[in-house]
């Protein structure tokens, strides 16, 4: 038998039709290097109003409305960038340009830095004075009180300006780590039975072997896969170790408790709230889980169940392909149910290239979606014609959704929420389209099939980003304690957090414990848990629109529109869902052990 080479194509070779339109960011590369430019111009010229804020209302107001329009400059100069870096990280220019900007931002920042300080300055009372004074600040008085309420973890304004000039610097660690990742980390091949020689990567590997059916391509994948990471793991565990010591230090000057309280600040969100997220969850869906673990192993007739063996199909026989057209048309028949304004956003997304889709070298991993104020968003997948695929680009254009209607509807400083509300639109998409494609059908293959996705997004988020963000909690705790952070201790750490919540019923090798080198989250402060949050509550909006229907839909639609203009606890009671309390992370896991009963049934 011909052995056959499949090969990964360059990025000048991928046909523009799957890739994202750049040029809606910026028309020519010039017209970036302009905006470089300008950024530097405008920044400086903000330092006009130093030692003027306590000058009265106009004054402030003049300043905040040049810092918001410099916001936008410089949010679409970096998208702008970042997306091509991550389109492929291997290219020189684009590295060099990643660099370049992010001076410039670092530079602009400490010529910014001087307007939080002097108002943290003034006396008691007076911007509060201020916005009473001018109406044009209300738009700004989200902004200010945060501010106001930071006052105790300030420093002087030397220190503040010299910590936002190391802006680049702090980033570091992040960007080694994405540039190793994407730009260094070679792969070996593998052969299948048949002696083809097979591409691995970060991408393939991730998003096409961990999926593959056949158990000797996905372990031999999984041991390429490993072997290169075990070679890099004393350089990310001093890349980690590095982020982690500048959020303690920094948490710590600021004089906070503690670095998770410093880093659950901007969240809004209680202590309570997120220990109950990461404890709840794992106790009582670690029963499920298992129970999932030991079907997949009986019906896979696997002697032990592998570490790499948790991705694999069930039911190996049926998994029909799905082409992105395919998958496209299936999203938006479920999406119907969000209304007109919302589907219009999904096909404009679908038929204007806001996706990216192709494989191509260099290319960044995983998927995420931007979205740059201004413009429109942008998503990043790696497309492999799976029906996982399918629930992917939902939850990406679930991101998207919620950023388009809140750049539309708020100013640039208040369209964010809090990372705590940030994954329900994009989770809620997903279960959208599983509610939607096990309606459609009575088929026992069929409905066990669905079933099998809507678990991949409870595994993502429930188990893959919880245990995450249990590794953060364990990491954080050790590191505040002076205990010092090596390879060594990340992997014991990681593997007890795994062998904990799996129990017997999975065998772990080395290669579990080094999972914690694979994904970029832990340089996003206490990020991993929050997608546990978000689908804890879309599961439980999903089943107020079923119970419901347009009145659910549209307090959700308004919810999107208020952009970071609420709390996440106030944004949720708004669309009928109270975080607060703890039955509502208990009913979003009751409803994954119903999912696992209804897949065992299916295989009596």
């Amino acid at each position: 038998m011909e052995k056959t080479i499949e090969k990964r194509l360059y990025r000048s070779e991928v046909p523009a039709e799957l890739t994202w339109n750049l040029e809606d960011l910026f028309e020519t590369h010039q017209d970036w290097e302009s905006e470089l430019t300008t950024i530097e111009r405008d920044a400086a010229q903000i330092r006009k109003y130093r030692g003027k804020l306590g000058d009265g209302a106009n004054s402030l107001l003049e300043c905040l409305q040049a810092e918001e329009n410099l916001s936008k400059k410089i949010v679409r100069a970096g998208t702008y960038i970042s997306l091509q870096q991550s389109a492929d990280g291997t290219n020189p220019e684009h590295q060099g340009n990643y660099s370049r900007f992010a001076a410039v931002h670092s530079k602009a920042n400490a010529d910014l830095s001087f307007i939080e300080s002097e108002l943290l300055s003034l006396p008691d009372g007076t911007i509060d004075a201020y916005i009473k004074e001018q109406s044009g600040l209300a738009a700004f008085s989200i902004k200010l009180n945060e501010l106001l309420q930071s006052k105790v973890h300030q420093l002087s304004e030397e220190t503040e300006e010299v910590l936002a000039a190391l802006g680049e610097v702090h980033g570091s660690p992040y960007r080694v780590y994405q540039t190793s990742k994407s730009a260094d980390m070679d792969f070996g091949t593998i052969e299948d039975e048949n002696g083809n020689v097979l591409p691995n990567s970060f991408a393939l590997y991730e998003d096409r072997y961990e999926f593959t059916p056949n158990t000797f391509v996905r372990r031999k994948a999984y041991d390429s896969f490993v072997m290169t990471l075990k070679k890099y793991k004393n350089t990310f565990a001093a890349t980690y170790a590095t982020e982690v010591k500048k959020q303690i230090t920094v948490s710590r000057l600021r004089k906070y408790n503690s670095v998770t309280d410093m880093l659950l600040k901007p969240q809004h969100v209680t202590k309570e709230m997120y220990h109950n997220q990461l404890s709840i969850i794992q106790k009582e869906l670690a029963p499920h889980m298992r129970r999932f673990a030991a079907l997949k192993k009986r019906v896979l007739q696997l002697e032990e169940l592998h570490f790499c063996d948790l991705k694999a199909p069930l039911d190996t026989e049926f998994n029909p392909k799905t082409t992105y057209n395919d998958a496209c048309s299936v999203i938006l028949e479920a999406l119907e149910v969000m209304g007109p304004e919302y589907t219009e956003i999904m096909k404009k997304a679908l038929e204007d290239r806001w996706v990216d889709l192709a494989d191509n070298v260099g290319k960044s991993t995983g998927a995420f979606c931007s979205s740059p104020y201004g413009v429109h968003p942008y998503i990043l997948i790696t497309w492999q014609d799976t029906m996982r695929g399918a629930f992917v680009l939902a939850h990406e254009l679930g991101h998207a959704g919620h950023f388009y209607l809140a750049n539309k509807n708020q100013r640039i400083m208040n369209t964010r929420p809090s990372t705590y509300f940030v994954e329900a639109p994009s989770t809620l998409n997903e279960m959208l389209l599983g509610r939607h494609l096990l309606k459609k059908t009575e088929d026992k293959r069929m409905r066990r099939w669905v079933i099998l996705q809507l678990l991949g997004t409870y595994y993502h988020n429930f188990v893959t980003h919880l245990l995450e963000g249990e590794f953060q909690r364990r990491v954080y705790e050790a590191a505040e304690t002076g205990q010092p952070i090596t390879a060594k201790m990340l992997c014991d750490l990681k593997g007890n957090v795994l062998s904990s919540f799996w129990g017997d019923t999975v065998t772990f090798d080395e290669g579990a414990s080094l999972t914690w080198m694979r994904q970029p989250h832990y340089y996003m402060g206490l990020y991993p848990y929050t997608y546990s949050a978000g689908l804890t509550a879309s599961t439980l909006v999903s089943q107020l629109i079923d119970e419901e229907g347009k009145p659910a839909v549209d307090r959700w639609i308004e919810v999107l529109k208020a952009g970071g203009t609420k709390k996440p606890v106030d944004l949720l009671k708004d669309a009928g869902v109270d975080m607060t309390n703890p039955e509502a992370i208990r009913t979003a896991v009751a409803y994954v052990g119903t999912l696992v009963d209804e897949l065992e049934k299916s295989y009596e």
